[in-house]
């Protein structure tokens, strides 16, 4: 092997390198140690006892655990349907009642549960467990919305490639369109899947399918913008994008109260938790919770998307090959010919 064979092959090699070192970093840095941030979490009562033990479990727990007292069951209650809080505890001597919204977040709420068990483990009686909301036949954990996010993802970066490549000489405006056009397709496919097939979505197909048209439109755009500019090191960009720091942040495993603070953070307006979360709060909690929110943060990456598209555009115009017409070559000619 050439010198310069080897380089050729180390060069294309760094691709799947630094694929692997992003996936380490990314999914062990997210998942690997689980722990409360944040939990939002309430004892029911506004007895001395009650504000005693929330005051109590907020000391022992620190940052990990945000403790509030709330007057009654149905606040509590009304206060879980608006995905303000994860779990809420009902003190009672002989059966002590958790409340929680597992649609929200499954994970989230089995924390809850451990950190309250603890409470009535103390008093020697067994925890009734109370989950307030109602899933899907086929996702009885709330983690089906994920994986389509995933299928979505795939389906989505995985024809950014295939339009660069096979679309190089097409108009930018062209390849947008057909990026668009795949995006349906593709949402319709992971829609189908997860709603006829498997009935992880039993409601609003119209919606969803939206939804993940919007999402899956954006991720395509984004791509086909960025790839004028980073050609073959498009893959990694939005593997880094929309794989690494979007499965990772999304809520789809682990809600931001049970990550680190990088991680939570990005969860606020990172396109997979838009996703995720605006079709929770659709399906599971009536359009409320924040869905506004959400849907609006798939817009401004579309927006992002569109953007990038443009000025994408504009720089293979500025700096496509000019045409030679056939008068310059023959004045071209001509001129030679005199010299």
């Amino acid at each position: 092997m050439t010198r310069t064979q080897f380089r050729h092959i180390a060069g294309h090699l760094l691709t799947p390198l630094l694929m692997c070192l992003g996936m380490a970093l990314a999914y062990l840095g997210a998942f690997h140690q689980p722990v409360p941030n944040n939990l939002a979490l309430a004892v029911v009562g506004d007895s001395p006892q009650a504000m005693v033990l929330a005051q109590t479990m907020k000391d022992k727990g620190g940052a990990g655990l945000d403790v509030i007292t709330v007057p009654d069951r149905q606040a509590a209650i009304s206060a879980l349907h608006d995905r303000e809080l994860v779990g809420a505890y009902v003190p009672d001597a002989a059966q002590p009642e958790l409340l929680v919204a597992t649609a929200s977040s499954d994970t989230s709420a089995m924390a809850a549960e451990v950190a309250f068990r603890s409470v009535s483990d103390h008093q020697g009686v067994p925890l009734v467990v109370t989950d307030v909301t109602t899933k899907a036949d086929g996702d009885p954990t709330g983690q089906g919305i994920f994986f389509l996010l995933v299928a979505l993802s795939v389906g989505a970066y995985g024809s950014v490639a295939v339009i660069g490549a096979a679309g190089a000489m097409m108009r930018m405006r062209v390849r947008a369109a057909i990026g668009v056009a795949t995006a349906l397709v593709v949402s319709l496919i992971g829609v189908v899947v997860a709603g006829p097939v498997f009935g992880v979505i039993d409601s609003d197909f119209a919606s969803v399918f939206g939804i993940a048209w919007l999402y899956s439109s954006g991720i395509i755009l984004i791509g086909i913008g960025l790839h004028t500019f980073l050609k073959r090191w498009t893959t990694l960009a939005l593997i880094t994008l929309f794989v690494m720091l979007n499965f990772t942040t999304s809520g789809g495993v682990y809600g931001p109260e049970l990550q680190n603070g990088f991680f939570g953070a990005l969860h606020s307006f990172w396109n997979g938790a838009d996703f995720v979360e605006g079709l929770r709060d659709l399906l599971y909690f009536d359009g409320g919770a924040g869905f506004g929110a959400r849907l609006f943060g798939l817009f401004a990456w579309l927006a992002v998307g569109v953007i990038l598209v443009v000025i994408a555009g504009s720089y293979e115009t500025r700096h496509a090959p000019k045409a030679v017409t056939t008068a310059a070559i023959e004045e071209e000619v001509g001129e030679s010919v005199a010299v």
